[in-house]
């Protein structure tokens, strides 16, 4: 966490290699920057675990990075870059869905890399060259019942000469504009045998008469989603933000050009109000970010025990808040990046300063495991049904009470500076929030009582549902 630990160049003799001005800049900082490097990091031991893991890798050179950027597409997949995060979540959807038996057997084959999974659903990744098995959402018919989408283990490739199995169509999808090393595929299953007991039965199950047994709720399909979306938003979408601003501060602090005052020496462009006005809006957002992500870690955690349980109370919710975050984060980190890039001139288009290559990735992140427009759609829906419940006097989860508080009145602040309270913005994002999702619903509602149907009514008000989502989202991370 680059952004967010600077005490490392400033220790022993780090200094005599840092930028003078960069140094100077580290040293009137107004709070302790240990206290608050180790908080980021979860304590102080995970501070220095994670920097002696950093000195290692540093100090390889197997390690390196320096030619990243001249390396071929093959070279590159060879340097470590390619991704295993689809294989983590297809071992997380055998842990969440499979039974106790299907996980004995497949969990160990997918620990010691027997086997390389994927997650197929929508995206694809690995199965254009690499994966040998797919966890396959697909409908479940019975006797020509639709019993709705399950989850299979499906092997697709042979695990002797990686050929593809019979009835397997896959291939890579192609160039990209970023991932090129990344072998996104696409994936054809005809007349294909799959067996009963790779079906992932821990909630639901097909007994060898064809008798069809559920356990739990069905949508627990979506929790394997949610924990994608959740690990995406730290990994692949807050990080990225984190590293720009990092970029595009340190960059800002050393750059002078032009004189602030006839006389003076060149300033630091970072003591441009317009350059601060830029990047310090993004630096702040990268902290709310990292902390919206812990409350979401937390309750991730919270449903997967519940769940354990054969509670499934908290998987809307969970589903809801993962969604909308997912896209607001990913939407906001994507133009901070673009704004970094943008703020360092022409070394910010050099691929050499690392931010092109953070924009492009972090440009995919708002399009792939959910269409951000898509998902904020699916947090109104949440907040709709809550709504609907709260009005009613019927108990809603904790965090959308706030449904139940409208309160008539005016903005409480006489002055600019008032704003400088959290309790009254605080209470004017709750006020826009609930003004938006109850005027939102009153519509849906109206064109309903008028005759229109219900699925054309929705799509008459998806403007304003989007709009109340975002702001739905943004009150809760304030």
């Amino acid at each position: 966490m680059a952004l967010l630990d600077t005490t490392k160049d400033t220790q022993g003799s780090g200094l005599a290699s840092v930028n003078p001005d960069l140094a100077s800049e580290r040293l009137t900082a107004s709070f302790c920057v240990p206290r608050l490097t180790a908080v980021l990091d979860g304590g102080a031991e995970r501070t220095r675990l994670r920097r002696v893991v950093a000195d290692v890798i540093e100090s390889d050179p197997v390690f390196s990075r320096e030619n990243q950027y001249f390396q071929s597409q093959n070279e590159r997949a060879l340097a470590g870059d390619v991704a295993f995060l689809l294989h983590r979540v297809f071992m997380r959807s055998i842990s969440v869905l499979g039974s106790d038996k299907q996980v004995a057997k497949w969990i160990p084959l997918a620990t010691e890399y027997q086997l390389i999974g994927s997650y197929a659903q929508t995206e694809l990744g690995h199965v254009g060259r690499s994966a040998t098995h797919a966890v396959v959402f697909a409908q479940l018919y019975i006797h020509g019942k639709c019993y709705g989408v399950h989850p299979f283990i499906v092997q697709i490739r042979s695990l002797q000469d990686h050929s593809l199995c019979p009835g397997v169509i896959a291939g890579d999808i192609g160039p990209k504009m970023n991932f090129e090393h990344i072998d996104n595929g696409y994936l054809m299953l005809k007349n294909m045998r799959i067996p009963r007991e790779n079906m992932l039965n821990k909630f639901c199950e097909v007994q060898p008469d064809g008798t069809y047994v559920r356990r739990g709720s069905q949508k627990i399909n979506y929790f394997t989603m949610t924990s994608v979306r959740i690990s995406l938003i730290s990994d692949e979408v807050i990080l990225p933000l984190m590293k720009a601003c990092t970029i595009a501060i340190r960059y800002s602090v050393v750059r002078r050009q032009s004189k602030l005052k006839p006389g003076d020496e060149e300033a630091k462009i970072l003591d441009y109000q317009t350059q601060q006005e830029k990047l310090l809006p993004q630096l702040a957002a990268a902290y709310a970010f990292h902390f919206i992500n812990n409350y979401l870690h937390e309750l991730f955690d919270r449903g997967y025990k519940e769940i354990q349980g054969r509670n499934f109370d908290l998987l809307p919710e969970l589903h809801a808040f993962s969604s909308g975050f997912k896209a607001m984060v990913s939407q906001y980190c994507t133009s901070g990046v673009e704004i970094c890039l943008r703020a360092c001139g022409g070394h910010g288009y050099s691929l050499l300063s690392g931010l092109p290559s953070l924009y492009t990735k972090i440009l995919a992140s708002c399009i792939y495991e959910g269409e951000n427009t898509i998902l904020l759609l699916q947090t109104a829906r949440f907040l709709i049904k809550c709504f609907s419940a709260a009005s009613a006097g019927q108990p809603v989860p904790p965090s959308v009470t706030y449904l139940a508080a409208m309160k008539p009145g005016k903005c409480p602040a006489k002055d600019k500076l008032d704003f400088l309270s959290p309790d009254i913005y605080t209470e004017a994002y709750q006020h826009a929030a609930i003004r938006l999702i109850s005027s939102t619903a009153a519509k849906l509602q109206d064109l309903i009582q008028s005759g229109v149907e219900r699925h054309e009514a929705w799509n008459q008000c998806t403007v304003q549902l989007v709009q109340a989502a975002k702001v739905s989202n943004i009150f809760v991370l304030i």
